[in-house]
């Protein structure tokens, strides 16, 4: 197991920032760490690679204890946080050559190389860093991040303030890098947990609200809305008995949304109750509910 989370807590004063939060991570997976601004995405990773203590629990890193291992676990990982910190005035192989020394890294020549192709940024190589845009930076941050060919890499948000097109080239290196690394990346963009992960955990207000893989996450909040149009007027009280109904909620009094766990048997029991009582369908639409809709359920319509 490349990364083990057990009952970690972090507090600020009175504000209980993570609560009791367990999760753990296998070898080469890519798993999208998924909440709102505020919910302890950053806090819970800035514990996991060793610069923040937990209050309480333990984490281990590819079986290191970190609290009592901090530079051997800090050796395994490969870090960019959200506010990626790089030297502007300093070219990008100069840079590069810093962090190697930094992590004593073996032909670091070599290595500095190799990154640069990993990251895509052999075109921008010879600039100084502050001459690079958002997205080379991002490229800077994480080759720094590879330099010494880490086991475990966490990625806070590395996609923010991005382009389209920024967007989609890092998201392609992240999936470049997963065939042999295990990667937690944090995100509150429900595209990016889609595009590369099969496996996403949820995070809000400080507690893990959901760890499952995508398609799980879905089947199991999945439900179905059909909405219905009548002829005639109909009833809430009359709509909600149903046989499958969850819930029903009035646009008019002759259009309604009726959720169900089971369309295919509610499409059933819906044409059997507009028989029963003398209804007319004007017209039907079913639709399964979004990604995005479960995670405003999960996190409490926090967005």
């Amino acid at each position: 197991m490349s990364i083990k989370v057990e009952n970690i807590v972090k507090k600020y004063g009175e504000q209980i920032a993570v609560n009791q939060v367990s999760f753990e991570v296998g070898d080469a997976e890519i798993i999208g760490f998924l909440g709102p601004n505020g919910a302890g995405k950053s806090t819970t990773m800035k514990m996991i690679t060793g610069y923040l203590q937990p209050d309480a629990g333990k984490i281990h890193v590819c079986g290191i204890l970190v609290e009592g291992e901090a530079i051997a676990t800090k050796q395994k990982i490969g870090y960019l946080p959200e506010s990626n910190p790089l030297y502007y005035e300093m070219y990008v192989r100069e840079y590069l050559g810093m962090m190697a020394e930094l992590q004593e890294v073996a032909r670091p020549k070599e290595r500095i190389e190799e990154v640069i192709k990993l990251t895509g940024l052999g075109s921008e190589a010879h600039k100084e860093i502050g001459q690079l845009s958002k997205g080379y930076k991002q490229r800077v941050g994480l080759a720094a991040a590879l330099i010494h060919d880490p086991e475990v890499l966490i990625l806070d948000e590395p996609t923010t303030g991005l382009d389209p097109n920024q967007i989609i080239e890092i998201r392609e290196v992240i999936r470049s890098l997963g065939k042999n690394k295990t990667i937690l990346f944090s995100t509150h963009i429900l595209q990016e947990v889609e595009a590369l992960c099969d496996r996403v955990i949820v995070i809000s207000k400080g507690k893990i609200v959901a760890d499952n893989r995508i398609e799980e996450l879905r089947d199991a909040k999945t439900v179905t809305i059909i909405n219905v149009q009548f002829k005639e007027k109909a009833d809430k009280d009359l709509l909600m008995q149903i046989p499958g109904v969850l819930g029903v909620e009035n646009i008019d009094d002759y259009n309604w949304s009726l959720e169900s766990g089971d369309s295919e048997k509610l499409n059933k029991e819906l044409i059997g109750f507009t028989l029963q009582h003398s209804l007319n369908i004007v017209s039907l639409q079913t639709q399964t509910r979004r990604l995005e809709d479960i995670f405003r359920e999960l996190t409490g319509n926090v967005s």
